[in-house]
């Protein structure tokens, strides 16, 4: 049977971490590939009772969320093989929607500032994502012998390291193109009003001073 991705997500938590609840999956998509997977949570239930079904995974007593008792699961071996053989398919990309890039790109029609005012929030979340990958980065515990899934944990926190970036690099040189094609937005252009009128003021004050 052809599964969706949420349940070859759920199969792969279970490879990592056996006796997993739904909520537990819940956090440790939250935690982990939720920085570079889009899962829909309300798919995660009704894929573990499909899986349960077709026996690519079992119940395995309850686990526990602080007082709060919950269902786990682990993988069975047909679920183990089901999971291989999905990893060696090529993989497919769906097409990218990006909001941010949408709304650039038709920024011609756009009131003044608001390409610059999406773009200084562009950049300030990929601050903030660099931040947070840098942080996940110094918490990887210096195991002896490391986690087996450890490199290729590392190797997926690179790459978001990488694209964020050069996400960053990106947006340094956006400011000064867009700067340039709308020059009223440049930061030396934006002098507020009331500041204006106090400085032309002082201005005239000054030259009647020397009359």
């Amino acid at each position: 049977m052809k599964h969706n991705a949420t349940s070859y997500v759920i199969l792969g938590l279970l490879s990592i971490e056996p006796g997993h609840s739904g909520y537990d999956m819940r956090k440790a998509v939250q935690g982990s590939i939720g920085y570079f997977w889009g899962e829909s949570y309300g798919q995660i239930y009704p894929a573990l009772k499909l899986l349960t079904g077709e026996g690519l995974i079992a119940r395995s007593g309850t686990g526990s969320n602080g007082r709060k008792r919950r269902q786990g699961y682990v993988l069975t071996e047909a679920g183990r093989r089901c999971l291989r053989e999905w990893l060696a398919v090529p993989f497919h990309d769906e097409p990218p929607r990006n909001e941010f890039l949408l709304k650039l790109f038709f920024a011609r029609e756009a009131a003044p500032g608001a390409a610059a005012a999406h773009l200084r929030d562009f950049e300030e979340r990929n601050l903030r994502m660099l931040d947070a990958l840098k942080k996940i980065e110094a918490s990887v515990p210096a195991d002896k012998p490391p986690n087996p899934h450890q490199p290729y944990w590392l190797l997926t926190l690179g790459f978001g390291k990488a694209l964020t970036t050069a996400a960053l690099a990106w947006g340094e040189s956006a400011r000064a193109e867009l700067a340039a094609a709308e020059p009223s937005t440049a930061p030396s252009a934006r002098v507020p009003k009331k500041r204006a009128a106090r400085k032309t003021a002082s201005s005239r004050k000054h030259r009647g001073g020397k009359h």
